[in-house]
């Protein structure tokens, strides 16, 4: 990735609906260099899509919460299987597979605690494979919206 690589990625996760002209027009490039660059960035990998993000609490969904999730045994069929129910979940938004202590970190968005309590003790805890569970609730949620290079 070069200096314009690297501009256009910024540009796109600052506005992903940007205009191919007004970016070219910005960086002082051609259009069709503009798009051309754009296009090898999305194959290359390095743009991997483009999306709509939505306020959580306008769908119904304000309160967030961060469940460490401990599984047993620790196999790579019993993690698979846990992480394919996790997927599943319309709660969750988020999910890291860890090291150490926890071999989940699930984030999810519900209604309530009502609901939050219903996914932890009616959904998770079914799971025989479940072995400790520690939900957090987030108060506050910032995400870095533009990510350069190392």
């Amino acid at each position: 990735m070069d200096e314009l690589d690297s501009a256009l990625v910024r540009m796109l996760q600052e506005d992903g609906r940007r205009t191919n002209r007004d970016m070219a027009q910005a960086l002082g490039i051609a259009p069709s260099t503009c798009l051309e660059r754009i296009r090898s960035l999305r194959e290359r990998g390095v743009l991997t899509g483009f999306h709509a993000e939505a306020d959580l609490a306008a769908i119904g969904r304000g309160l967030q919460a961060m469940i460490a999730v401990r599984v047993r045994p620790p196999t790579r069929a019993v993690i698979e299987a846990f992480q394919a129910f996790l997927e599943q979940m319309p709660e969750v938004i988020s999910l890291f597979v860890l090291t150490g202590n926890d071999d989940f970190l699930v984030h999810v968005a519900v209604r309530d605690t009502d609901h939050l309590h219903a996914v932890v003790l009616d959904k998770m805890t079914k799971r025989p494979e479940l072995a400790d569970v520690r939900t957090s609730v987030i108060y506050g949620h910032t995400r870095k919206r533009v990510i350069g290079p190392a």
